[in-house]
């Protein structure tokens, strides 16, 4: 009697650490690193561009990111970065003020993010609003 309450009490124990364990939020993906891919307008009548990224922490712990691009409406954006589990925003401004957001996901692999981005490039009147798609795969 009394060993089969002992063995009752060690099932549901491993029961509540079954559920938490899976319960548990999923570890943010390591995304340090220099990323390089294209994207592609929404818009038929923008070109499509590349751009290259290098994602580091700084000294405050935070992931910050630097891009190559340059382009019609915005150019070396400086960004901050946020991982949640697979999940990634990248979202800053070049110095005229111009700001991009990227969001998207990270693939399973760790080496390619796929993203939506939206520009907005009013602050310095080059263009207005452009959105798109693309990837960046790690190098």
């Amino acid at each position: 009697m009394m060993r089969t309450k002992l063995l009752s009490h060690a099932l549901v124990v491993l029961v509540i650490a079954a559920v938490c364990a899976d319960a548990a939020p999923a570890a943010a993906s390591d995304v340090t690193g220099t990323w390089s891919g294209s994207f592609q307008s929404d818009h038929s009548n923008m070109e499509p561009f590349t751009m290259t990224v290098v994602i580091t922490t700084d000294s405050s712990g935070h992931l910050v990111g630097v891009s190559d691009l340059v382009s019609e409406c915005v150019r070396g954006i400086k960004l901050q970065v946020t991982v949640n589990g697979a999940n990634v925003v990248l979202a800053g401004s070049d110095p005229e003020g111009d700001s991009m957001t990227l969001r998207g996901t990270v693939d399973t692999s760790g080496t390619l993010l796929n993203l939506r981005y939206i520009v907005n490039g009013s602050a310095s009147g080059k263009c207005e609003t452009d959105q798109g798609s693309g990837t960046l795969g790690k190098r």
